[in-house]
């Protein structure tokens, strides 16, 4: 069979890839320090007095970093290029988009031997995007309700008003540790996915969300 000719195309601009890479950083540190914060321990005799409030300040020192990167790359998703675009995690919502999740769907159900070359995003992965974001923002407002707590009256705490008025703070922090469980099912799923795209697709799938650009077969304009 002869070989199909490969176009180099940049596809993910360095905003996506910094709030990409910056998210992943401050999940792992907001997971570890959140279970810490949620079931404290001694660290030793060594350990400072203060080390929990300096677990706290780590733990708010990401989410606050969290929360500016997550609303970037909303952001972005209306003033960067095509693939990084807001319909892009719909697929649903055009007739083309519903064609490349079900060549994607048939793959993945084994039915095609063939994986359908996406140049942007996954049609199924934008969709569990969509899904991944809706978690971000549940974490960021049961995260900033419970911290708000603190201090009744302030700004904070006033403006989380809603989120007092239709969850109890202990069903805030139920909310924010199973949200995190969920998180690490799509992170476990997603370095699995872009592993399996990688190998199959010959794209530098992983590569791109370094370098911005990927090998596709249609040559983009």
């Amino acid at each position: 069979m002869r070989e199909q000719c490969k176009f180099k195309c940049y596809i993910w601009e360095l905003p996506v890839r910094w709030c990409h890479w910056i998210n992943a950083m401050c999940i792992v540190i907001l997971a570890v320090t959140g279970l810490f914060i949620g079931n404290p321990y001694s660290i030793g005799r060594s350990a400072s007095a203060f080390s929990m409030g300096w677990i706290r300040f780590i733990h708010f020192t990401a989410a606050y970093l969290f929360t500016v990167s997550v609303a970037c790359r909303v952001v972005w998703s209306f003033i960067g290029n095509k693939y990084a675009g807001w319909r892009e995690f719909f697929p649903l919502a055009t007739a083309r988009g519903r064609e490349k999740m079900r060549k994607m769907m048939r793959y993945y159900l084994l039915l095609d031997k063939q994986v359908p070359e996406t140049v942007g995003h996954n049609p199924l992965a934008t969709t569990a995007y969509a899904s991944l974001f809706l978690l971000y923002i549940v974490m960021i407002l049961t995260g900033f309700a419970l911290y708000a707590e603190h201090a009744p009256g302030s700004w904070m705490f006033r403006t989380m008003g809603f989120m007092y008025a239709l969850v109890s703070s202990q069903g805030m922090r139920l909310i924010h540790h199973l949200s995190m469980w969920f998180i690490f099912g799509f992170v476990i799923n997603h370095i699995y996915s872009a592993w399996l795209m990688d190998i199959k697709e010959h794209g530098s799938e992983i590569s791109s969300m370094f370098s911005g650009y990927k090998f596709t077969v249609h040559k983009e304009d």
